[in-house]
């Protein structure tokens, strides 16, 4: 026996039932946004801290918002023990170091590294293939020679430059990232992470931040920074960019930045002058020089590790070909720092570097 309801009726029913629905739907919303008030009503305001510690040649600091001293403090320890425990890795400056462990092994051999080491090596070699070798961390023999070359105030003899040369290329490092291995291809090569490892410590130093609940944080390494959430109630943190000695907001002005790695790299403070002539302490692995030509790069990318990495590629490249490199990843952006007019500077952004204000 069928039940037949007029249609008029029907629709009356339909509409009653929907309507009920709508009402525990905006009933359940009103529910969830009471309950999140009320639970941040019984949350602790946040809190601002700082926190310094000497690590890899230069001070890193902590800039953090999280609900107590004690909470955040024992974050902030476990971070920069992290930053130790890669920089005991990664340095050149002592001879235990795995780095350097590994550059003393038998050229054409695979032998095993570290998951870090192979993670920082790893994005070292995509960088230097983006940058057509602009970026090499296997110049080591160079930046040695060049160290020397700061101490003694005198330049490196063509023919050291010429033996180091025959070394460098980021082609003769081979990386299994299935196995973890590492192959130099040649004899007496010497691998620098100079330009990569504050970087990569950085971003790490940020995640040991974000598993113990501090995910509003600004890890700073000199001229590289990891960025986490905004500060509360803001839109990001303010990072100044451009000249740094600028007074104006012509050559100088401020960004707001969250959930990004920035990294500035150039001749500003880190040169020496040999008769006359001042060489950065940035290296261009295809020449084997000190770079001549002022300029300074602050690079904005996905992780401190390629900003890092980034910066010193754009100082090599130079305004134009480093433009034109880094605007084929939509996640990198850069401003250069060059002379101006007279003794001025210009401010020369990559397409997508972001607007700044005061």
């Amino acid at each position: 026996m069928r039940l037949l309801i007029p249609t008029r009726a029907f629709a009356r029913c339909r509409l009653a039932a929907l309507t009920q629905t709508a009402r525990a739907v905006l009933l359940g919303c009103f529910l969830l946004i009471l309950g999140g008030a009320l639970l941040d009503a019984r949350q602790p305001p946040l809190r601002s801290f700082q926190f310094t510690e000497a690590h890899m040649g230069t001070m890193w600091s902590i800039t953090c918002y999280g609900p107590d001293r004690e909470t955040v403090s024992s974050a902030a320890k476990a971070a920069f023990q992290r930053v130790a425990e890669l920089d005991a890795m990664m340095t050149d400056y002592d001879s235990n170091s795995e780095l350097l462990r590994l550059g003393e092994a038998q050229s054409g051999v695979a032998h095993p590294i570290s998951r870090e080491l192979l993670e920082v090596m790893a994005a070292a070699q995509k960088v230097s293939r983006e940058s057509e070798g602009a970026f090499d961390i296997t110049a080591g023999p160079l930046i040695q020679a060049w160290r020397r070359a700061r101490r003694q105030r005198e330049l490196p003899s063509g023919e050291r430059l010429a033996e180091a040369l025959s070394v460098v290329g980021y082609t003769n490092l081979s990386l299994d990232l299935r196995h973890s291995t590492a192959t130099l291809r040649v004899p007496r090569m010497r691998l620098d992470l100079g330009g990569i490892a504050k970087g990569f410590a950085a971003d790490a130093a940020l995640e040991v931040l974000r598993r113990h609940g501090i995910r509003r944080a600004l890890v700073a390494a000199s001229g590289d920074l990891a960025i986490g959430d905004a500060p509360p109630g803001e839109r990001g943190w303010k990072i100044r960019v451009g000249d740094p000695e600028s007074r104006t907001n012509v050559l100088a002005f401020a960004l707001y930045l969250k959930n990004v790695g920035v990294s500035t790299s150039g001749d500003a403070e880190q040169f020496v002058r040999i008769e006359g002539k001042q060489y950065s302490h940035i290296v261009d692995p295809a020449t084997g020089s000190g770079l001549t030509n002022r300029v300074q790069a602050t690079v904005i990318a996905d992780s401190a590790t390629r900003s890092d990495a980034w910066a010193t590629a754009a100082c090599i490249l130079g305004v134009e070909k480093g433009t034109r490199a880094l605007d084929r990843d939509r996640r990198l952006s850069a401003l250069f720092v060059v002379p101006g007019p007279a003794t001025g500077l210009r401010l020369i952004p990559t397409r997508r570097f972001p607007a700044g204000g005061p």
